[in-house]
């Protein structure tokens, strides 16, 4: 389940926050750019295989993969995630947030103020230059969007002010200890206000672009590709790359051929099962990265008989992991024990105790008055065979202790909509916090007023602990009643956790550069073919 088009009540109630930041927190180093090639460097073309072609280049509006990887193309935003080495390549490292279009900015004594000092060497793609009106205007329009607005009131921006051309106040509402993390985020990215004013604003974003970033586009079309130029003026460097191209190929196993015969140098979105067989073509390499896109058997927690916690930690225990690891993700995914990724800073697995033992589910459920079992309905939605594969995995470790699960298939738009409904027995779905912190994941599944919390699982000491932490400043602590929240939750049970997602990406041998980021959005001023 995606962070977007959720509503912004429960989140503007829920998640405005006092809490902790860092009394200075940035460098005042302005060369946060990594300097591309030469401009006279011999052209370089790399092309990309997508699934999907996006449905838009607003950055207010972007909320899937593909038109968030369009917006992060052609546009910069004020600050930007840090990066480290892993054993599995390179990583964004979300905690430590890097000068952009704000070469520095200072924080007020409460962390209630940040004054962002503008870079004034930017000029957008259109020649004009970047300005603090360029930045209150593309706030404003954030505010004022039907997609990204919900991000907007998490930053808890009060108000925003120009005192002159290249500074920008920002005052907060409550301290936010997440704020400059949703800020480097893309739909916080800053537009050339000159030149969309001068088109009449309204639909000429959707289509076209007006920002300051690296690559300029030169053809869009979302049922067959996207094409971009380098920027050859972009202010931290032209790019490695002369050309990127998307190419838009829905089907996975084609997606698969294409990398496979080298007719692409990248590709995404490829199915666990073909991993290995591209791994043995020496003319790629694989990188599969954990991701913080989880997967769960969620349970509503008012309806019978899963408002039982023993029943629910009857399924938990019933679950075949190591068969939906090994069978169903051919290793490309490790078992989930939190409601938090594990990659996500405070993570922790204390409480957890399920493992695949149908004697202990038995004896759950005959202690919560089920010992001949139940029926029940599992809605699935479609378009994902490892879900449809993990149902009938489970469903048969579920007929071993009596329980009959009765999956009912749906489309994927109307299980999105029976879901937001909150009125579904039982389903499966994901989740993939943007926002690399236990506050915004819990917020919006975890938290009884929770937004995305659709299967209504409340528990006063969580909602207590999340509020806490909330208004703790200092990191450690704050962690630390994130962690005894997780806690609960392992014990309580409300979903089944199945696995966390590896991020799969296939490239050429020769492509350097890539980079995961939690938001699995490809960067391509990064890339380089060598």
């Amino acid at each position: 389940m995606l962070k977007k088009g959720l509503s912004l009540i429960v989140v503007l109630s829920t998640l405005l926050w006092t809490a902790g930041c860092a009394s200075n927190a940035n460098s005042p180093s302005a060369s946060s750019g990594e300097k591309g090639a030469e401009a006279s460097a011999p052209p370089k073309a790399i092309t990309l295989a997508y699934s999907e072609g996006g449905s838009t280049m607003d950055p207010a509006e972007a909320s899937d993969l593909t038109s968030d990887t369009l917006v992060l193309a052609l546009y910069d935003q004020l600050v930007t995630y840090g990066k480290k080495s892993t054993d599995s390549g390179e990583v964004a490292d979300t905690e430590a947030i890097k000068p952009m279009l704000a070469e520095k900015w200072d924080v007020s004594a409460d962390n209630m103020t940040y004054t962002m000092h503008l870079r004034k060497d930017v000029k957008f793609q259109s020649g004009n230059p970047l300005t603090a009106s360029s930045v209150l205007y593309s706030l404003e329009r954030l505010k004022n969007s039907d997609s990204g607005s919900f991000l907007y009131g998490m930053s808890s921006i009060k108000t925003a002010t120009a005192p002159d051309e290249h500074t920008v106040v920002i005052t907060l509402s409550q301290p936010n200890h997440m704020f400059l993390q949703i800020l480097s985020l893309y739909n916080f990215s800053i537009v050339d206000d000159v030149l969309v004013k001068e088109k009449g604003d309204g639909e000429y974003l959707k289509t076209h672009a007006a920002g300051s970033g690296p690559f300029k586009l030169e053809k869009w079309d979302p049922a067959t590709e996207a094409v971009f130029n380098a920027n050859a003026s972009y202010w931290q460097g032209a790019p490695n790359l002369s050309k990127v191209t998307m190419k838009f190929t829905k089907e996975a196993s084609n997606r698969v051929l294409l990398l496979d015969k080298g007719d692409v140098d990248m590709a995404i979105e490829i199915p666990a099962k073909d991993v290995a067989k591209l791994e043995t073509n020496a003319d790629l390499k694989v990188q599969s990265n954990a991701s913080n896109r989880i997967l769960y058997f969620a349970m509503n927690n008012k309806v019978k008989p899963f408002n039982d916690p023993k029943v629910r930690q009857a399924i938990s225990y019933a679950i075949p992991y190591d068969q939906l690891i090994d069978d169903v993700m051919y290793g490309q995914a490790k078992q989930m024990k939190s409601s938090v990724a594990s990659n996500t800073p405070g993570y922790t697995d204390a409480g957890y105790s399920y493992k695949h033992d149908l004697n202990k589910a038995k004896q759950l459920l005959t202690e919560a008055g089920y010992p001949n079992g139940f029926n029940f309905d599992l809605t699935l939605g479609s378009g994902f065979q490892d879900w449809a594969d993990d149902a009938v995995l489970i469903q048969a470790e579920l007929a071993k202790i009596g329980v009959k699960m009765n999956v009912v298939n749906v489309a994927r738009a109307q299980f999105l909509e029976q879901q937001r409904e909150g009125n579904l027995t039982a389903y499966i779905s994901k989740w993939t916090s943007f926002v690399n912190d236990p506050g915004y994941h819990l917020g919006f599944l975890m938290y009884s007023s929770g937004s995305s919390n659709y299967i209504h699982y409340a528990n006063p000491e969580v909602d207590k602990l999340w509020e806490q932490a909330g208004k703790e400043q200092d990191e450690n602590k704050r962690k630390e009643l994130y962690g005894k929240a997780q806690e609960l939750i392992n014990q309580d049970s409300p979903w089944a956790y199945l696995y966390e997602y590896n991020r799969v990406v296939g490239m050429g041998k020769d492509v350097t550069g890539y980079v995961y980021y939690p938001d699995e959005v490809i960067r391509f001023y990064s890339l380089n073919k060598e």
